[in-house]
């Protein structure tokens, strides 16, 4: 991948929606991240190197080596001045540097003299981050060096794409399995148990329209289901593919009553879609809503409670919900 983009520095909402989209400020360590900067650090010499992200007030260590940290306020970081343009920025002596000399970072620990970061470009053109390497005494930095780092910086971005398509349903849109359960693991284990609903949904007799119509067509229905769950979902529920024509959905901060409601509506929702393939077949859903109680012990039970309850519903004559 290559900074072909045009550089939108005067976006600050669209460069924090770049960044979020991505959905990588707060995760775990990975080896990918952590192999990149082990290589820089060996090919260049530095002491420090991190592959640093600007939020909106800090700035988040993806990944750091030479000094224990994970996160800095925005306003003293390097790294901001570096997504404030699409060229590197070179720091030989940051208490020569007026940007720098009474920088916390150089007058006390780590100490920082030399600085070298580029940025990490989003293929629409937001800098959401840098490459960085530093040092504790002065050093210049050649052209060759530079060079270096910005392929490094450019591999990074093109894994941070990756991650990005392999968490969605190439069909669909929505994500994958593997990536929706990451997810509701990390919303069963938060602390405060707040309230939630997991649906587990089935398109009814979708194997007849495979018969029926043919493969494409039922692409076809498959995108049209996700399109219009996705449509009547909020911003903070959360949708996948759980395989063939299942679908998961997990609503955040509901009452019991609210998440019946809500899965009424999503099936009546596509029980209205009308679509030319199907020659005026309807197409409708089952659903099994499970809420999270203080009895639940696992996600595992979890699921089997949403699993039983889709049973019961298609079981019953489908096109309808049942909850645990």
């Amino acid at each position: 991948m290559t900074f072909t983009a045009k550089l939108k520095s005067n976006d600050e909402h669209g460069r924090l929606a770049a960044l979020k989209r991505y959905q990588i400020l707060d995760t775990a360590p990975e080896v990918e991240f952590e192999d990149i900067i082990s290589l820089v650090k060996t090919v260049l010499n530095a002491p420090i190197v991190a592959i640093s992200l600007i939020d909106s007030d800090r700035q988040w260590f993806k990944a750091i080596s030479g000094v224990d940290a994970s996160e800095t306020p925005r306003s003293i970081a390097f790294c901001d001045h570096t997504i404030r343009h699409d060229i590197p920025l070179k720091v030989e002596d940051a208490t020569r540097d007026p940007r720098f000399a009474n920088n916390p970072l150089v007058t006390g620990a780590p100490g920082v003299r030399c600085y070298l970061g580029v940025p990490l470009q989003s293929p629409d053109g937001y800098n959401i981050g840098s490459l960085c390497v530093l040092g504790d005494t002065p050093r210049v930095f050649t052209d060759e060096e530079v060079t270096v780092l910005q392929s490094f910086a450019s591999v990074i971005v093109s894994q941070m794409e990756l991650r990005l398509v392999s968490r969605h349903d190439v069909l669909t849109g929505v994500l994958t399995r593997s990536a929706f359960e990451v997810r509701l693991k990390a919303e069963f284990d938060k602390p405060e148990n707040a309230p939630a609903a997991l649906l587990l949904l089935d398109i009814d007799h979708f194997k007849s329209i495979n018969d029926s119509f043919g493969h494409a067509t039922g692409d076809v229905a498959l995108r049209a289901v996700g399109k219009t769950l996705q449509d009547n979902l909020r911003d903070t529920d959360m949708i996948g593919r759980y395989g063939g024509e299942e679908f998961l959905i997990l609503l955040r901060n509901v009452t019991p009553e609210d998440a019946l409601a809500k899965s009424e509506r999503l099936r009546r929702s596509v029980s209205q879609l009308r679509l030319k393939e199907l020659a005026g077949r309807k197409l409708t859903i089952s659903i099994g809503l499970a809420c999270r109680t203080d009895t639940l012990a696992s996600i595992d039970e979890w699921m089997r409670r949403a699993d039983k309850s889709l049973y019961d519903a298609k079981n019953a004559g489908r096109n309808q919900v049942v909850a645990a």
